[in-house]
């Protein structure tokens, strides 16, 4: 079922189709258009044909353009209608971020082609942060800011304020930076509209303003980043001098981007192309069969060790009731640490003494959940097979001791098995998160089905002799 916001971006995107193929004068349809939303005009524009898009570029220019471009889901395809004086035309009215991603996803011949028609001073910005590697924070950087000299007045701040929003959209927090543009500190834009026209700016200068460096590692800042809850951050370089800034929408986007991958990691699938809608069905099958390959002979691998406990379920087939209960609670806490487990990974300068500092952690939470679980399992076993399976005190309670016991077994190792195994793939250089997402599982399957037979071969036969 379509949601209520779902329909309402198609009325209004159709609405806007109509208005542009039904509009002969430029001017009207650009005061028009001025009524809507960049996204939904981008919604409009991935329907019109590569002529009706080029026909836009006179009535809404190459800064509208390069406004609702990044919200299209292929803005590279897009803009590759457009001849190349056009197309750079509108990266040069681009944030300088936004236009690098575009130009990354262009044919080789198609991007030297457009980059010749670039500006002096996009070339430049592009050239910056392409001299970033893309753990870098200068790679996600833009240079979308405002630049206010140390030496003006309040009234000079406004006025430079003015001259630079008509480039500069990022306004809600002005930089400040002295002759040499080494890095002064940060004016709140409220702050400096409230200012009095005689008070100094020295005044409204916040000095203390977080920073980061341009070479800085995106991961290890990343927290740092998200504790001040910033709209932007300055980029600094070695020298301290304002290169850039970091908006909280980069952030946003590099959250987003990094989830993706780790779930598609997780769940064994290849990166490639990224409309699952589109893909081809040998594409599909060629990113998955692999893993699926190996779990399928995993898979046998397990099922041939409970074949090797076939005549304890024949002599207890209740035990039967509760294996998807073990090795439920087995998936789900080995699941758990591995998503901790690959967390903690991400920074590499980790030692060994806290990685295994990790690993007893999660075992011990492993443990003292399993004990928990399993005195809860053992009082709930106990009416089930009492109550409901008419079985005698002394046999429920067996039972139920066994599920709880082999229940805290598989927890704990699960917990060890969803923190060591990342770690030893990442010692051996794999990526632990492609590697063990898939493999997890099994392996908790394995040690659920062994702890639970095995455990019920020694206490319920061997011991209590229940058969």
């Amino acid at each position: 079922m379509m949601r209520r916001h779902e329909f309402i971006n198609e009325a209004v995107a159709a609405e806007i189709l109509e208005l542009i193929r039904q509009s002969t004068d430029p001017a009207a349809l650009a005061d028009r258009l001025t009524d809507y939303h960049d996204y939904d005009i981008a919604q409009a524009l991935e329907q019109l044909t590569p002529e009706e898009r080029l026909g836009l570029f006179l009535p809404l220019g190459a800064l509208r353009l390069s406004e609702i471009l990044p919200y299209c889901d292929e803005p590279e395809e897009i803009l590759t209608g457009f001849p190349a004086d056009k197309a750079a035309a509108i990266l040069d009215s681009m944030d300088s971020d936004e236009a690098m991603e575009i130009l990354e996803e262009l044919p080789e011949e198609t991007r030297r082609l457009i980059a010749g028609h670039l500006s002096e001073e996009t070339s430049g910005e592009l050239q910056m942060i392409a001299s970033y590697t893309d753990d870098e924070i200068g790679s996600m950087m833009t240079t979308n800011y405002i630049s206010i000299p140390q030496t003006a007045t309040v009234k000079g701040a406004m006025r430079e304020l003015i001259r630079q929003s008509a480039e500069n959209d990022n306004i809600s927090t002005l930089y400040v930076t002295d002759e040499q543009g080494l890095f002064c500190g940060a004016i709140d834009l409220k702050d400096l509209i409230l200012a009095r026209e005689h008070t100094s700016l020295e005044k409204i200068i916040v000095h203390s303003y977080p920073f980061v460096h341009d070479h800085d590692q995106i991961e290890e800042c990343m927290d740092w980043i998200r504790d001040y809850e910033e709209d932007s951050l300055p980029v600094l370089n070695s020298a301290d001098q304002l290169v850039g800034v970091l908006t909280v929408q980069d952030i946003l986007d590099y959250r987003e981007e990094e989830s993706r991958e780790v779930y598609n990691k997780l769940a064994g699938i290849s990166e490639g192309t990224e409309n699952d809608l589109d893909e081809p069905l040998l594409l599909s099958m060629k990113k998955r069969l692999p893993w699926l390959i190996i779990l399928l002979f995993l898979g046998m691998f397990v099922s041939s060790v409970v074949g090797m406990f076939e005549q304890v379920v024949a002599q207890i087939a209740i035990l039967v009731c509760f294996q998807s209960l073990i090795l439920d609670m087995a998936g789900n806490v080995g699941t758990q640490s591995l998503a901790v487990t690959i967390r903690v990974l991400t920074d590499e300068s980790l030692p060994i003494s806290q990685k295994l500092h990790l690993i007893s952690k999660e075992v011990r939470v492993g443990l003292t959940n399993g004990a928990l679980l399993g005195v809860i399992a053992f009082v709930a076993v106990t009416f089930y097979t009492m109550f409901l399976k008419n079985c005698p005190l002394p046999y429920s309670m067996a039972v139920a001791a066994c599920v709880a016991i082999a229940l805290v077994l598989a927890m704990t190792i699960s917990s060890f098995a969803g923190t060591a195994i990342p770690m030893v793939f990442d010692k051996f250089g794999v990526d632990p998160a492609v590697a063990s997402g898939p493999l997890i599982t099994t392996v908790n399957d394995l040690v659920a089905v062994v702890s639970y037979y095995g455990l019920a071969w020694l206490m319920l036969i061997q011991i209590f002799h229940l058969v």
